[in-house]
């Protein structure tokens, strides 16, 4: 889709790459080894009120009494999806996010 990317393997490495780049649109799962997704929201949100986020699950690992993606909704997710979703689908939301109005850079 021609965005440049960066992968990380956990929260802590997450949150080092966004401080020092501020990318304009973050991608996260919510079941992570180290910590779930909505803690990553969190620390973003505190941190940058205005990062825009993207939160997935298929729900393995959380499932319950709560809605996981929900919750990720209520604090600070700008979008949901809910796996298995398309490739369309991900791209249709990256592109929503990333062409409105943002004080952020406009790489992904």
């Amino acid at each position: 889709m021609g965005y440049e990317l960066h992968e990380t393997a956990s929260i802590d490495e997450a949150m080092k790459i966004f401080r020092s780049d501020q990318s304009s649109l973050i991608i996260t799962d919510l079941v992570m080894p180290d910590k779930n997704g909505i803690d990553l929201i969190l620390d973003l949100k505190r941190e940058y009120p205005e990062a825009r986020i993207i939160a997935m699950s298929g729900g393995g690992g959380i499932e319950g009494r709560f809605d996981y993606l929900a919750i990720a909704k209520l604090v600070g997710a700008e979008t949901i999806l809910k796996k298995p979703f398309t490739v369309k689908e991900l791209r249709d939301r990256v592109d929503a996010m990333l062409h409105a109005d943002s004080p952020m850079k406009s790489h992904a």
